[in-house]
């Protein structure tokens, strides 16, 4: 194995620890689980992400040109929020804590550049719960049943029996199979 493999490799697993410490703890302590079969949930937080989250990351979930590149002033465009982004690769806490206290929070780094707000103090809880329930409810079932297994990293596999879908490890779903 070449050495770039080597790091590579050594990096995704201290990531996949660093995933699942984060979902067992959280920096609040709490852990929040979306709701995206609730259709009254999903309903609300479509309207919420219209209002305050779609002038970022497009109406219909698509982010930002160039995503992925940064901007001269070192800034990450808003990511999309459908199965072409990597929101779906998160937990729910996760994604939760992102938008409730702001990326610079969630990874300890108060330099880290971002445009994400934080938005604790404009949005309830519930209304975040909301828009990211949404987001869920958007997903194709494949993603929908990966990311749920980030909520529970314990099960050592991604994707659910009986789903269609053939089982991947973490491993295979971010290097290929």
């Amino acid at each position: 194995m070449s050495a770039r493999k080597t790091i590579t490799w050594v990096t995704m697993l201290a990531l996949y620890s660093s995933i699942s410490l984060a979902v067992e703890k959280g920096i609040d302590g709490k852990l929040t689980s979306l709701k995206p079969f609730d259709l009254q949930v999903v309903q609300q937080g479509e309207k919420v992400y219209q209002a305050n989250c779609a002038s970022c990351h497009g109406k219909y979930l698509e982010g930002a040109p160039n995503w992925r590149q940064r901007d001269e002033n070192g800034y990450l465009p808003a990511p999309p929020h459908d199965k072409t982004g990597h929101t779906w690769h998160h937990a729910d806490d996760l994604l939760f804590e992102i938008t409730k206290y702001g990326p610079p929070a969630v990874i300890g780094d108060p330099q880290y550049k971002t445009l994400m707000p934080a938005y604790q103090y404009q949005l309830t809880d519930d209304e975040i719960i909301a828009v990211l329930s949404f987001i869920k409810n958007t997903w194709p079932e494949e993603e929908r049943n990966w990311q749920d297994q980030m909520n529970h990293p314990d099960q050592g596999t991604f994707g659910h029996e009986g789903s269609g879908h053939k089982k991947s490890t973490l491993m295979e779903k971010l290097f290929g199979n």
